[in-house]
């Protein structure tokens, strides 16, 4: 499908964009190569079941097991600051 200068003279004439007879010559002339570009959409096989994922896993994660968890001291034991046994951060706000 190629675009000539009066199509795009009229779609400018829509969008209420006044364009110089240079500048539709030169539109006409870098859209037409975009527009074959798509055109290559036209060539895929749409006649294949849809994939929603490659890979036929399901269920991957982990079962939710409680596990020995560290003390609070523990926890804390790296923190720059603490608080009444929490973790003190900077205001944010």
């Amino acid at each position: 499908m190629m675009i000539t200068t009066s199509d795009i003279e009229h779609i400018s004439w829509l969008a209420h964009v006044w364009l110089t007879d240079s500048e539709l010559k030169e539109y006409s002339e870098k859209i037409n190569p975009i527009l074959e570009y798509f055109s290559t959409l036209d060539e895929v096989n749409e006649d294949v079941d849809a994939t929603y994922h490659v890979l036929d896993l399901y269920n991957v994660w982990r079962d939710d097991v409680p596990s020995e968890m560290l003390s609070q001291k523990e926890a804390l034991s790296n923190a720059k600051e603490i608080k009444d046994g929490h973790f003190k951060a900077a205001r944010i706000l």
